[in-house]
């Protein structure tokens, strides 16, 4: 099975100034994205603004990316909602363009068992051969998808990966001791990634690398490489970054910190808003060494 990288970058969807999608700027940004320190995209995730794009928007966009970036680094589709059929139906679409993956996230609001959650991946997983990145991000969604169920979801020949946004490292650990070697771990929150690739996680797919993409690969680089203290040491320089990326809901302030470093991407969609001066000074203020 072919790895998606270390560091993947869960992007951001631009939009014009009538919060249309851009997707000139989104091909540019998939490039700038490639050039520093990205090994993959994900493409129409909670950092895309999934849940205000259309169907439509979603294949336009990942066609765009794909076609921007092709060969350069691998393209993950977001294709899951909280309807089982829908997200079959969207993860056919997406594997007719190509993509060389889809991430999946537990189901949001209906709050299903644990025996809902496996014959959700599994209807999923059965109806595609795309590989699969399960996505347990339960601040979001409501659900904790808990170990056990990664761990027989893990046996599903066609679902390969985790994103593992608990903030439980306990959790992570569990997972690792009862999947296979070859099923990755990938970290969902940037400030846990040195944390969870040091008990057998694989890598990041990340908010933060639209704007510190360089240094981060380098401090996962660092880490497999051996070189445990350089590793720590950009991981406490980046650590206020990570932080800052989510001072409020993401996306709103790595769009605006995107702006910051002249690579405008509009605004967010309503339900969002866009970051306060006082928030937006905040993101400035911890980017500063960076620009």
């Amino acid at each position: 099975m072919r790895s998606f990288g270390r560091v993947l970058t869960a992007m951001v969807t631009p939009f014009d100034n009538n919060l249309e999608v851009d997707y000139e700027r989104a091909a540019e940004l998939a490039k700038f994205l490639a050039e520093h320190g990205t090994d993959g995209l994900v493409v129409c995730g909670t950092t895309g603004e999934s849940p205000t794009l259309t169907k439509e928007e979603k294949i336009k966009l990942i066609k765009t990316v794909k076609e921007a970036v092709a060969g350069k680094v691998t393209i993950i589709a977001g294709t899951g909602s909280n309807n089982t059929k829908d997200t079959i139906a969207m993860t056919k679409e997406v594997e007719k363009i190509g993509v060389d993956g889809v991430m999946v996230v537990g189901p949001y609001y209906n709050k299903p068992s644990q025996e809902g959650f496996y014959q959700h991946f599994k209807a999923v997983a059965e109806s595609t051969s795309l590989p699969i990145i399960v996505y347990n991000v339960p601040g979001r969604t409501g659900s904790n998808i808990l170990p056990a169920t990664v761990i027989r979801l893990s046996q599903i020949p066609n679902i390969v990966a985790i994103k593992e946004a608990s903030g439980n490292l306990e959790q992570v650990s569990q997972i690792a001791t009862g999947v296979s070697e070859d099923f990755l771990i990938y970290s969902g929150d940037d400030s846990l990634t040195l944390p969870i690739l040091a008990i057998g996680g694989t890598g990041i797919i990340s908010v933060a690398s639209h704007v510190v993409g360089d240094k981060l690969k380098e401090m996962v680089e660092a880490f497999f490489a051996g070189e445990r203290e350089k590793a720590t040491k950009l991981h406490l320089e980046l650590y206020p970054v990570f932080k800052g990326m989510f001072i409020t809901s993401n996306p709103v302030p790595v769009k605006a910190a995107l702006g910051m470093i002249d690579m405008p991407v509009g605004g967010v969609r309503l339900p969002l808003v866009e970051a306060t001066e006082q928030e937006q000074e905040t993101i400035k203020n911890i980017l500063q060494k960076f620009i």
